[in-house]
């Protein structure tokens, strides 16, 4: 086994990294077939993602919005797990509370 097969992360340690003042996405995981970060959005922000090329899941870790994918919204909230696909519009607005969501990317398949 190398270095690379596998990594511990504590939430925790990576959530106090956060400044948790503005918008962040932050990385802590790369590897070529996925990479992992957290996704903090203050009260009151807008998101303005475009969408992605990688399929994507979203962990809400705390705070409460609404998402948008598409013509379709709902309430999202701690403890909810949201798989948005490739290219699909999606964005997170009504944002009551901070929100910090653990953010895993697929890798983009080779063409």
């Amino acid at each position: 086994m190398n270095d690379d097969s596998w990594q511990v992360f504590n939430l925790d340690d990576v959530k106090q990294k956060l400044t948790q003042q503005t918008i962040q996405y932050l990385e802590f995981l790369n590897v070529p077939s996925m990479n992992c970060g957290l996704y903090f959005l203050p009260k009151g922000s807008t998101d303005m993602q475009a969408p992605h090329d990688e399929d994507e899941v979203y962990f809400v870790l705390g705070g409460k919005a609404r998402m948008r994918l598409g013509d379709e919204d709902r309430a999202v909230g701690p403890g909810h797990l949201l798989y948005v696909g490739a290219t699909t519009q999606h964005s997170f607005f009504e944002i009551e509370e901070d929100m910090t969501l653990l953010v895993m990317f697929s890798a983009t398949p080779s063409q």
